[in-house]
């Protein structure tokens, strides 16, 4: 009201008396839940950005195996980036990192909020609301998210595939990818390989995010501490990337090939037609796991930091909202 004076809503105590809530307290939920939303997106952004950033080296060295015909080996892939290093200089292993940036921060803030948001539906649906959901819907949850983000981000992750496996002359910058494959290859080229990418992302961000909720409750229950330590939190997200890159990673090959195909001379058309050619020429093992062992390394490491990082910064986060509550 204008006046200054809140407007009030009387309701009834459990012993029949009237009491006064004010208006503000109807709102609070709302307010909550919208803070929730915009923790949950900053977390999440971060989180990305600073696995992303620690494994860039490794992730650019991976794609370049994945999309060529060469056989991957540690000492292979140590070569790679020792002679980029050489020919190109140290900050050429982040190559790509730009765009990947683009893409990350943006799919990794919808992933983290979407989950939340789907743990809280999905709970309220099968009836545990404000408790740790069951197996099934965990893993529900982790899918819907990962599907949700990708399909949000798509065509960033296409052109941070083109920009990690092209020298720096084809493609200057980001805008520059999308204008030259929009004029040489059509537009429906940003979306080439995202059947691949739906089909492996199901398995991959549910399997992770089942892992780690799943490790964080045995934890709970088994130790009677309701947080983990960081160092544990690492822990648990290096077994849940592990699990879920191990899973989806014959499809993470395959979604390279497409996407690059325009540079590579290659036309592959479809999923099994990719999986067909590259076993034809490589192999099962070789073709379509090429570069495992690089992602055992990788994946693990960059999983168990996102997952951490968002952990920690949303608790940071509701630490700073209750202490600025308070000096109101």
């Amino acid at each position: 009201m204008e006046n200054g004076i809140k407007e009030s809503q009387v309701g009834l105590s459990k012993n029949g008396a009237h009491t006064v809530r004010p208006a503000t307290m109807v709102s609070e939920k709302g307010h909550k839940n919208d803070n929730e939303i915009l923790n949950s997106l900053m977390s999440g952004a971060l989180a990305g950005a600073v696995a992303k950033t620690s494994v860039a080296p490794l992730d650019r060295t991976k794609i370049i195996f994945q999309v060529s015909s060469n056989r991957f080996s540690a000492k292979e892939a140590y070569r790679l980036i020792y002679r980029t290093y050489l020919n190109e200089g140290f900050l050429s292993l982040w190559r790509g990192n730009s765009a990947t940036m683009v893409r990350v921060i943006p799919y990794a803030a919808i992933q983290f909020c979407a989950h939340e948001q789907y743990k809280k539906l999905l709970g309220g649906y099968y009836g545990f609301q404000g408790a740790a959901l069951t197996p099934i819907p965990r893993l529900l949850a982790g899918s819907l998210a990962g599907t949700t983000a990708t399909m949000f981000t798509y065509p960033l992750d296409l052109v941070r595939a083109r920009m990690a496996v092209t020298p720096k002359e084809m493609y200057s910058n980001i805008i520059h990818v999308f204008m030259r494959m929009s004029k040489e290859e059509g537009l429906k080229s940003l979306y080439r390989g995202f059947n691949p990418t739906i089909l492996g992302v199901i398995p991959y961000a549910g399997i992770s995010f089942f892992t780690y909720e799943t490790l964080k409750k045995l934890h709970s229950e088994h130790s009677g501490r309701t947080q983990p330590y960081p160092l544990e939190r690492l822990l648990f997200g290096a077994c849940a990337g592990l699990l879920g890159q191990s899973a989806s990673y014959p499809l993470d090959v395959v979604r390279r090939r497409m996407q690059t195909a325009g540079i590579t001379g290659h036309t592959y058309s479809s999923i099994l037609g990719t999986m067909r050619e590259v076993v034809a020429e490589e192999g099962v093992i070789r073709g379509l796991y090429k570069g495992l062992s690089m992602n055992w390394v990788k994946g693990p490491v960059a999983v168990g930091i996102s997952f951490t990082t968002f952990d920690l910064t949303q608790i940071l986060l509701k630490k700073l909202q209750r202490v600025s509550a308070i000096q109101r």
